[in-house]
């Protein structure tokens, strides 16, 4: 018989306070308000524009991937691999990356702020923050990356406070209630 040479190490008690303890939703709702608030806002201003998602769908992209192309001719700010994707596939289907970037922000905030598909959410959120830093942008980029991260890492207990409580259960994760003897 072949002998299990698992070797488990425990989890520590903050990161399983902040990560596996409904507890900790409380801090994760402070968090995911803050940046669900900073998708919405951002994406309302786009989907509500004639340059993202109107009658000239595309003339801001081209216009963030023209400042980003600059960037990366002067050597700084934007790699050539990013500044090549830019150029390739973004500044050809401007149209299309404006309405998905429109929506796509409105969709993280709403979906951040409700607290559904939390952990989803936030990984698209962090997914386009990268996007924007790759182009050169700094902003507000930096810190709501780092925050869509953790709320990431804390996708079981972030949306206790929100519609993941009742949603995520629907769906199959790990949490149960403990029976009491």
């Amino acid at each position: 018989m072949k002998e299990n040479k698992a070797i488990v190490i425990p989890e520590n008690p903050v990161s399983r306070f902040l990560f596996s303890d409904s507890r900790s939703g409380l801090i994760w709702l402070i968090i995911r308000l803050y940046v669900g608030f900073a998708w919405l806002k951002a994406g309302w201003g786009k989907v509500t524009s004639d340059a993202w998602t109107g009658e000239q769908a595309g003339v801001a992209v081209k216009g963030f991937v023209g400042g980003a192309l600059a960037k990366a001719q002067e050597g700084k700010d934007v790699t050539g691999w990013y500044a090549s994707f830019l150029e390739n596939t973004v500044l050809p289907n401007a149209k299309v990356f404006g309405f998905l970037v429109a929506y796509g922000e409105l969709l993280v905030g709403l979906g951040l702020i409700l607290g559904l598909l939390t952990g989803i959410a936030a990984f698209f959120g962090a997914f386009m923050n990268v996007s924007f830093l790759f182009a050169g942008t700094l902003s507000t980029n930096p810190i709501l990356f780092i925050l869509a991260t953790w709320l990431v890492l804390a996708w079981k207990v972030a949306g206790w406070y929100g519609l993941d409580r009742w949603a995520l259960p629907k769906l199959g994760t790990p949490w149960t209630r403990k029976k009491s003897i």
